[in-house]
Formats: C-alpha cells, structure tokens, sequence
C-alpha cells in the first residue's frame, strides 16, 4: 500500500501541493497533520506509522515534512524500516529501499537540521540586537507607588489583611503583585 504523510506547521497553511503530490504517486492512504516539525509528537505522524504494515511504502514531497531534526527522522524511518515499511521523499529522489537512499536520507537529515538550526540562531541573533537597539522593550513594567504599597504589604505580612485583598487595594495581578513582594524585599 502507498501511505502519503503531510503536513504544515501551522493551520493558516495550505497542503494543497502536497495532496497534489499525494494524487500523483496514487496514494491509497492520506495522513495530514497541522503541527510544527520540530515536535515528533503529532497525531497524524503517530496513527501513520502505527497503520503502516510489511511491504507499504510511505511517501511524503519533502523530509522536512517527516522531520525537521535529523534524530527524529532516523527515528521515524528506523522505526518504519523494523516493520519493512520502505520510506520516498519525492523532492530529494530518497528511497529507503535502495542502499543509496538509506545513505542520502541521513546526509539530508542533517541538512534539514542545520536549516533549521541556523534559522533558529539568526533569529535569536536578530531579537537580541533589536533588544540592544531598543526596538524591543518587552511588555512595560507597571510601576507602584512603593509608599501604598509597603503600608499594604505590611498589612498583608501582619495577616490583617488577605494576599488577594493586598492585590486589590494596589491594583495588581496577583503574579506582578508577589513580583514586586519579591524586588522590594518584603
């Protein structure tokens, strides 16, 4: 039996190209699922390799679409493999069945990983510097009048007063009031 497993990281996207790649190799069973890659925990995936059986193939357009991480992807095709389930990546020409396919899904694998790598430290690289240049400040603290507020704190630690009564009478949440509780001390 021909499996075709897709998916998309978010539900905004669109799996149109994948089903037409589905269609075309005359999929007889469809999996989609509409979760990140970089999580090996997705419904789809899971129910997929548990109906894969001895002599199925399962085919998907990309790696990246299985795995975004080159453990997971072995993982995955290990796994596949052990029940004699042969694996096709449609973009890449990969076919597990062939030595030569099974030598090319791990040097893609680790492609696919150092993408996803490299994304990931060009993206943290780009928050800091927008951090450093202040175009990113995070949510403003909210500030307190310390002198209300330590009169009612030390209502609050003297137990004359409840910690949600405390909250109220300051106008804080109760996280940014035991925050401040915290910074001053108290």
């Amino acid at each position: 039996m021909i499996i075709f497993y897709a998916r998309c990281s978010t539900a905004e996207q669109n799996e149109a190209r994948q089903l037409g790649d589905a269609h075309a190799c005359h999929a007889e069973k469809i999996y989609i699922d509409k979760a990140s890659g970089k999580n090996r925990d997705r419904p789809q995936l899971e129910a997929m390799i548990s109906f894969a059986r001895e002599g199925d193939k399962v085919i998907c357009s990309d790696i990246s679409r299985i795995a975004r991480n080159t453990r997971d992807l072995l993982t995955i095709i290990d796994e596949l493999q052990k029940k004699g389930v042969a694996f096709q990546s449609l973009k890449e020409s990969i076919d597990t069945s062939t030595p030569q396919g099974q030598f090319m899904l791990t040097v893609f694998g680790a492609l696919a990983q150092l993408e996803r790598d490299c994304i990931r430290q060009r993206t943290e690289e780009g928050r800091r510097i927008a951090m450093q240049e202040g175009r990113i400040t995070g949510r403003p603290k909210v500030q307190v009048d310390k002198k209300q507020f330590l009169q009612v704190c030390v209502k609050w630690r003297a137990h004359e007063i409840t910690a949600v009564e405390a909250q109220r009478l300051t106008g804080l949440t109760s996280s940014t009031f035991y925050r401040h509780v915290k910074e001053m001390k108290i």
